[in-house]
């Protein structure tokens, strides 16, 4: 994987150590300076809302870019190769959320229950479940481009989910969190979440996009338009995780050992989802251009909605939006690892179209 390794670009190739840097600067703003983080923790859109105003703008700034990417044109391919897709979402919608919940019902509730106390228990039990709501957006061309996956059926399962996700994010969350917690879900909030951080930038993004390569052209809305948002992303990105480490100072320093404990069930959780899809793509004879992109959207996350949606139910400064972190913080070894393991399997599947 080291020649796979090379084709990532430098933040892409070390996210994890950009987290951890992030982690570090965050923490130590908290603890130095705790009257201007609590100054800007308490800058929400209404009182009691939960929603931050620094945190809500930087993470547009995040999934904007993401859906501009999105060609809804591209579903009208979807009968071409059904089987791919069906294994996808399948797994996506029916499987892992509910796995997730059940996961960190087990190691919340249980295994880990004497070391976190239940009121942290519920709070993480709902972070884990509302990263595994929402299937990845962004980085799942990644790993699909280092898999040697067929990028244009990657497009077609990243645009499907993202139309399920506009309707059964917010029910699936609200379902699992109050079946596998004692936390009140105010849906109110959830589908304001679901609005503010998918609605209106996907159909920001869609406008954008069909507007500009009618105007400009395919090449350069790829080019140079899209170019100009890579940086903002990035940069957006960490500054949202040196807030949130800023907000968790003290559940950070106080609990260090918690992030350890939160990374088991969604380690557990990306392999478990992973092979099943996989393992599910090679028993359909489904081709490894398409099995593996399947594969690790079945295993990552669309982080940055679930830290947004967290954070609107629950704050910035709670176990839950500490808990979709952790999912940033895992995610690019864990998947590198995924990577790995289909190209060295690449020789089960067939080499033929559905």
């Amino acid at each position: 994987m080291s020649t796979a390794a090379k084709r990532m670009n430098v933040f892409e190739r070390y996210l994890t150590v950009w987290v951890a840097a992030c982690m570090v600067v965050g923490v130590a703003v908290g603890k130095l300076f705790p009257g201007l983080t609590g100054a800007v923790r308490g800058m929400e859109f209404g009182s009691g809302s939960q929603i931050n105003i620094p945190i809500a703008v930087l993470i547009w700034l995040m999934i904007y870019p993401m859906m501009l990417k999105i060609d809804f044109a591209s579903i009208a391919r979807v009968g071409q190769r059904p089987r791919g897709l069906v294994v996808t979402l399948v797994v996506n919608w029916l499987v892992k959320p509910f796995s997730m919940a059940f996961f960190g019902w087990l190691f919340f509730r249980h295994l880990f229950l004497p070391l976190i106390g239940p009121e942290l228990a519920s709070q993480y039990i709902a972070g884990v479940i509302i990263l595994a709501a929402a299937p990845c957006t962004a980085m799942v061309f990644v790993w699909s481009y280092l898999s040697d996956g067929d990028p244009a059926y990657t497009l077609v399962q990243v645009s499907v989910n993202d139309l399920i996700m506009l309707l059964a994010f917010a029910p699936i969350v609200k379902l699992l969190v109050s079946g596998a917690t004692d936390l009140e879900v105010p849906f109110k909030v959830l589908l304001t979440s679901v609005l503010v951080f998918v609605v209106i930038p996907l159909a920001a993004g869609t406008i954008s996009r069909s507007w500009l390569i009618r105007s400009k052209g395919l090449a350069w809305f790829n080019e140079r338009f899209l170019a100009v948002f890579h940086p903002v992303t990035v940069l957006a990105l960490l500054a949202t995780l040196v807030f949130i480490f800023a907000f968790q100072a003290e559940n950070i320093t106080a609990r260090w050992f918690h992030v350890l404990l939160i990374a088991v069930p969604i380690l557990i959780q990306v392999y478990f989802n992973s092979s099943l899809t996989y393992g599910l793509m090679k028993l359909l004879k489904v081709e490894y251009a398409v099995a593996a992109p399947g594969a690790l959207i079945g295993a990552s996350n669309f982080f940055e909605l679930a830290v947004a949606t967290a954070i609107a139910l629950y704050g910035a400064g709670s176990g839950a939006a500490l808990a979709t972190v952790v999912g940033v913080l895992v995610e690019v070894p864990v998947m590198l690892s995924v990577c790995r393991i289909c190209l060295a399997t690449k020789h089960w599947f067939p080499v033929t179209h559905e």
